[in-house]
């Protein structure tokens, strides 16, 4: 019997971890579907609306067939508005980022979100933080640093820089929000759900709500909002999910690095881009810092992580 269950332990280490890299996998694709569509004159709040819009189909009608509940508490709405609306504007910092940045990076810049969380929980929520922690933040300092350098690589601007910073700050307090507000109350397709909801309404109402709306000038362009809808938004979350019910959030979070090594892949393969040594450095040095965050022991041993975990 105790080998039985060594071996169950072990499958669904593995089926986790499996989960947990491909959902990293899946976020990486932002910019394989993102940058086709700006090639086409689509304007990111265009982009950003259709693929919203068809991540709320597409949940809603995998919560309808397997009859997910889609009640929500009268007093949760604010701090789901809050949550959609941040959510948004992590995106939509994330997107624009993209016209000054080359997408690796900027998803490797974005990555850092998990040291702002900590930071966030120390200074406003009196989290008490390892050694490894404030290392991991000073690396990660450092790391941008290194990439912010005017070298023979990929292009950099400083206002790329501040929009993918502000990306991961809107995303690192969306994510305290589920740690510390009536958030964890909710399963997590429920939430994403009314997420989504009011990130659509973000998106349309940057839109004019109708006004400057786009439409999609060919099938291909249609295939990668899809793509976009249903890799990096549905597929990505539903993985993750599974994976930090397995391995919990902060392995996870560890795999997580594989995200902006994804969209720097695409990006070199793909789209052309290219990296200086100096900015290759400075990117690994950040992979490392946030690693170091996050698989770094709490200083008391009871202590929550301070990475928020994510609903299941």
């Amino acid at each position: 019997m105790a080998g039985d269950r060594e071996f169950m332990k072990t499958n669904l280490n593995f089926y986790g971890t499996l989960c947990g890299i491909l959902a990293a996998v899946t976020y990486g694709t932002n910019p394989l579907f993102g940058l086709p569509l700006y090639q086409r004159g689509l304007s990111t709040s265009s982009v950003l609306f259709y693929r919203y819009f068809f991540t709320l189909i597409l949940l809603g009608g995998i919560m309808l067939v397997r009859h997910k509940s889609f009640r929500m508490e009268k007093r949760q709405i604010l701090p789901v508005g809050a949550g959609g609306i941040l959510l948004a504007l992590s995106s939509l910092f994330l997107f624009l980022s993209f016209h000054y940045l080359d997408a690796g990076i900027a998803a490797t810049i974005l990555f850092v979100y998990p040291v702002m969380v900590c930071g966030i929980m120390f200074f406003c929520f009196k989290v008490r933080q390892s050694r490894a922690t404030l290392l991991g933040m000073i690396s990660a300092i450092a790391g941008i640093g290194l990439l912010s350098l005017d070298s023979a690589g990929g292009h950099f601007s400083t206002a790329g820089l501040i929009l993918v910073l502000l990306s991961s700050l809107s995303y690192a307090i969306y994510m305290v929000l589920l740690k510390v507000t009536s958030l964890r109350e909710l399963s997590a397709d429920t939430l994403t759900f009314y997420v989504i909801v009011f990130g659509v309404a973000v998106f349309l109402a940057a839109l004019r709500f109708g006004m400057d709306f786009q439409m999609l000038p060919d099938l291909f362009s249609l295939g990668c909002v899809t793509g976009l809808a249903l890799f990096p938004s549905l597929l990505s979350f539903l993985l993750m999910a599974v994976a930090i019910r397995q391995i919990g959030p902060t392995k996870t979070a560890v795999l997580g690095a594989l995200e902006p090594v994804t969209a720097l892949i695409f990006g070199i393969t793909v789209f052309g881009e290219t990296l200086s040594w100096v900015q290759v450095i400075g990117i690994l040095v950040i992979l490392a810092a946030v690693t170091l965050v996050v698989v770094g022991k709490p200083p008391v041993s009871n202590a929550s992580p301070c990475l928020p975990d994510k609903q299941d």
